[in-house]
């Protein structure tokens, strides 16, 4: 019988070919925009520190990956997914990068409940888009806490339903509605989309979050709303 990682890995691996194109149409871009933000946050978290190494969760198609190492010097960059056809198109575009952001860059098959890490290797780690996938979501944070160095941070960019009531009105109109739709005709896979529009309603409100990254050790908590309250952006530090 499947697991529930099986599951995850394989819905990913059948949406892998269009998940690009289909994030861009549905974020209309701000998804780039949004990335960058958090970068942002992982670069000023390590700026005092002599060669960093910094884990990417849930790298998908590499698209945070590739922001980090743009963006990021003297950095050594390890990225881990599930699915295995998404980390082939990842793989495929770092190709693209020049040489010495390219050599950064190493990408690894794994889940985020079972790092394939040792304890304390990392100064920072990523997750875009990914903490609402985890199959056991407090096993993962306990996962990246393991393996982040005393002191390392976690910065977390997540999709979050807006509290504005009538952002939030229109934001359930397009997720429940127009996304599952476009969704089809770009994939194929209507299914896929109606999933992750539920891992999003599921996904706990930003006070419960932080009280359950406090809960599995972290420290110095924050957080912060873009767009309306579409996104937000955590971050924590490894007590």
């Amino acid at each position: 019988m499947a697991t529930d990682n099986e599951h995850i890995a394989l819905m990913f691996n059948n949406i892998a070919p269009t998940y690009d194109k289909l994030n861009h149409i549905l974020s209309l871009n701000v998804d780039k925009r949004w990335r960058r933000k958090a970068v942002k946050c992982v670069k000023n978290a390590i700026s005092n520190i002599d060669r960093p190494i910094v884990l990417d969760v849930a790298c998908g198609t590499g698209d945070s990956t590739i922001q980090l190492a743009k963006n990021l010097e003297h950095t050594r960059i390890h990225a881990i997914d599930i699915s295995e056809k998404m980390l082939e198109i990842g793989k495929e575009k770092v190709e693209n990068l020049k040489y010495e952001e390219r050599m950064k860059i190493s990408f690894t098959n794994s889940s985020a409940e079972n790092i394939v890490f040792h304890d304390n290797v990392f100064d920072a780690v990523f997750v875009a888009f990914g903490v609402r996938n985890f199959s056991d979501r407090e096993k993962g944070l306990q996962e990246i806490l393991r393996i982040l160095k005393p002191s390392g941070t976690l910065v977390i960019l997540e999709l979050s339903e807006p509290q504005n009531v009538i952002v939030r009105w229109l934001y359930n109109l397009y997720f429940k509605n127009i996304l599952p739709f476009i969704g089809k005709c770009v994939s194929g896979n209507k299914e896929a989309y109606r999933y992750l529009q539920k891992t999003v309603e599921k996904f706990p409100m930003p006070a419960e979050f932080m009280n359950m990254l406090s809960d599995c050790g972290y420290k110095d908590l924050k957080h912060k709303a873009l767009t309306c309250g579409l996104c937000r952006i955590y971050q924590a530090k490894k007590a």
